[in-house]
């Protein structure tokens, strides 16, 4: 989890065993650990996604579902993960094998000791954090004595609608690429759907058996861009 513009990564020690994602008022529940990888099903757009966990003392951190890289001690997890949700910290979540990528903010964190171990569990869920757009009045070709404004859709584009070509150089990844051409990193799919066969090809050329949805891409590739801007 990285927080948008500056800041230091926060990673989860352990994975939960079940993330829930919220679909408007539609639910659907995703056994990460037994399941491993989930794709999101097209067109449908996520506003919650909500887990329960554990953050293991120092006496469990060694306990198998602990990424031992990634332990930091419970107090420091819940202090970290405060100051995000009191701050309203922009965060790219990332869940690894699944399809979770998405910026967002922590809307709810209950965190609750519990044992002898120094073990705290908790509860937690991440809104999905949408562009904010304000106009002005010339920008909407309105005057200011208009009675009645039409604000332009929040997903209107506001690059060319011609595709241009995109060729990856080294650190690149399908979020920066989109974050650059695209005016935000969560569009990264657009580029994916437009690419895919290209994509996977690649990744199948150095060795992979997929691309893990757009995971594994290499300097030299020509990707797509959809209605985005010429590469420098």
């Amino acid at each position: 989890m990285i927080p948008v513009g500056i800041g230091p990564r926060f990673t989860f020690p352990a994975l939960p065993e079940r993330i829930q994602a919220k679909y408007g008022a539609k639910y659907q529940s995703f056994d990460i650990i037994s399941q491993g990888t989930v794709k999101m099903p097209k067109g449908m757009d996520v506003t919650e996604i909500t887990w329960e966990g554990t953050f293991f003392g120092a006496t469990k951190r060694k306990e198998p579902i602990v990424k031992k890289s990634s332990w930091k001690s419970p107090k420091s997890c819940v202090r970290i993960l405060h100051n995000f949700m009191r701050n309203g910290t922009i965060l790219n979540l990332i869940v690894t094998e699944t399809w979770i990528n998405m910026d967002v903010t922590i809307s709810s964190f209950q965190p609750k000791p519990v044992g002898a171990y120094g073990n705290i569990e908790y509860s937690i869920t991440f809104a999905q954090k949408k562009p904010l757009r304000i106009y002005t009045t010339n920008e909407l070709g309105t005057a200011e004595s208009d009675s009645q404004i039409k604000p332009r859709n929040d997903t209107e584009e506001e690059a060319s609608p011609e595709s241009v070509s995109y060729m990856v150089v080294s650190g690149d990844t399908l979020w920066s690429i989109a974050a650059k051409k695209l005016g935000a990193g969560s569009r990264w799919t657009v580029i994916y759907d437009a690419n895919s066969e290209t994509i996977e090809a690649e990744a199948k050329r150095h060795g992979k058996a997929n691309s893990d949805h757009g995971n594994w891409i290499w300097p030299g590739e020509v990707l797509t861009i959809p209605g985005g801007s010429a590469h420098d």
